[in-house]
C-alpha cells in the first residue's frame, strides 16, 4: 500500500534509507587527464511507499534553466513529507556543460542517442548508464529543456496525450501550453514513451541564459506533478491552477530573404494567420518585406538575434483555434510566476 513503510532504495549497488537523502556519483567515463567523470544524481526517498519520479536537465549541456530547477526543487521544505522517491540529475550531458556546448565533445546529441549501449559511442555508453540506474527505476518522468541559443520558447508542455497518464500529468504540470507531439526518434522521450511511462518535456526561455519566469514556472510544474502522482499531499490553499491550451501541430514562419529582422511580435502574442510579424530588409531600411503568419496561433518560440539569412527560422507558432485565449493563459501564467518569492540563498 502507498501509506506503508518505504524499504531501501537501490541504486549504482548503494541502499538509501527511507526518509533520507543522498547524492549518487555514476561513473560515466574520464577526462583525458584520466580525472573520472560522474554523473551526479540526487536521491530523495521519503518514509512511506510511492511512485518513483525522474526529473532531468541539461540533456543538452548548454541548457541550463533546467538545473536550477532542479536545485530549487531540491531545497523546498515540503520534500520531507514525500512519499515514493524522487530521482534528480541536475546535469545530464555533464561533458557537454563542462563545454556550454550542445553536445558532447564527439559532436553527438545525447537526444538522439537514446536508447544507446554499453559498446557504442560517447552519447551511446551515457545514455544507456542513464536509463539503466535512473529511468529503469522510476514509473514517471520530467525532462526539462530550454530552446537553443539567441532562440528562446515560450514556457510550455511538449508530449504524447494520446497516453491519459501523461495527459494528466500535462495538465497539472501547469504551463501555460501544451503541445500534443510525437516524439522525435532517438530521443529520451521517445524512449521513455515507447515503455509505456508517462513522460514530460518542459521547453522555456534560451540556451546559456537563466529565465526567472520559466524557472518558477518550472518548479511550481514539477511540484505540482508530484501533488498530482500522489508523492505530495494537496495544498489546502494555492493560487489559481492555470489551464493549459493544447495545440496539435506547430510550424516556424521562415524569414522570405537575408538581412535585418524587425519583429512586431513576441512569446506568447496571439496572432491570426495573414497578420504582419514583422520586417526583414537591409540595414538602412531602403528595402523592407514583410512576414506574415500562415496559421490562426500563439508564439511559443522565436529568434532574439534580429541578424537573418534567407530560410531562417524567424516565430514558431502553435496552432491554437483560440489564440486570445491562449494569451490570456500565458499572462495568468506569467503573473503568477511574478507572484512566487524568491528563492533565498544560504547566507541570507
Amino acid at each position: 500500500m502507498a501509506g506503508s513503510r518505504a524499504v531501501d532504495f537501490e541504486i549504482d549497488g548503494q541502499r538509501i534509507a527511507p526518509g533520507t537523502r543522498h547524492q549518487v556519483s555514476l561513473q560515466i567515463g574520464a577526462l583525458y587527464t584520466s580525472a573520472p567523470v560522474t554523473l551526479p544524481v540526487y536521491v530523495v526517498h521519503g518514509r512511506k511507499k510511492g511512485p518513483v519520479l525522474f526529473v532531468s536537465a541539461a540533456l543538452h549541456g548548454d541548457e541550463i534553466n533546467g538545473i536550477e530547477i532542479v536545485r530549487r526543487v531540491l531545497e523546498l521544505p515540503a520534500l520531507r513529507q514525500m512519499r515514493g522517491t524522487l530521482l534528480a540529475v541536475p546535469v545530464l550531458n555533464v561533458l557537454g556543460f563542462l563545454h556550454r556546448s550542445r553536445y558532447l565533445p564527439d559532436r553527438r546529441d545525447l537526444n538522439r542517442s537514446f536508447p544507446g549501449s554499453e559498446q557504442g559511442s560517447l552519447a551511446a555508453r551515457l545514455a544507456h548508464r542513464f536509463l539503466s540506474e535512473v529511468v529503469h527505476r522510476a514509473d514517471a518522468g520530467i525532462d526539462l529543456h530550454t530552446g537553443a541559443l539567441q532562440r528562446p520558447n515560450l514556457p510550455q508542455i511538449r508530449a504524447d496525450l494520446r497516453n491519459e497518464e501523461t495527459h494528466r500529468l500535462a495538465n497539472a504540470f501547469g504551463a501555460p501550453v501544451m503541445l500534443d507531439s510525437p516524439p522525435v526518434a532517438g530521443t529520451l522521450r521517445e524512449y521513455v514513451t515507447g515503455l509505456g511511462m508517462p513522460v514530460l518535456l518542459y521547453e522555456a526561455g534560451e540556451a546559456l541564459r537563466f529565465n526567472e519566469v520559466a524557472i518558477r514556472l518550472g518548479v511550481r510544474g514539477v511540484m505540482n506533478v508530484l501533488r498530482a502522482l500522489g508523492m505530495l499531499p494537496a495544498l489546502s490553499r494555492h493560487a489559481p491552477p492555470i489551464q493549459p491550451v493544447t495545440a496539435h501541430s506547430s510550424n516556424w514562419v521562415r524569414s522570405p530573404i537575408s538581412g535585418v529582422l524587425r519583429a512586431q511580435t513576441e512569446l506568447g502574442q496571439a496572432v491570426r494567420e495573414g497578420d504582419r510579424v514583422g520586417w526583414v530588409g537591409d540595414p538602412v531600411g531602403g528595402t523592407d518585406t514583410a512576414v506574415y503568419a500562415h496559421v490562426d496561433g500563439i508564439v511559443i518560440g522565436c529568434t532574439s538575434l534580429p541578424l537573418v539569412y534567407e530560410g531562417d527560422a524567424l516565430f514558431h507558432i502553435a496552432r491554437i483555434d483560440d489564440a486570445p485565449e491562449a494569451a490570456q493563459t500565458v499572462a495568468l501564467a506569467r503573473k503568477l510566476a511574478a507572484a512566487m518569492p524568491r528563492p533565498r540563498a544560504r547566507f541570507d
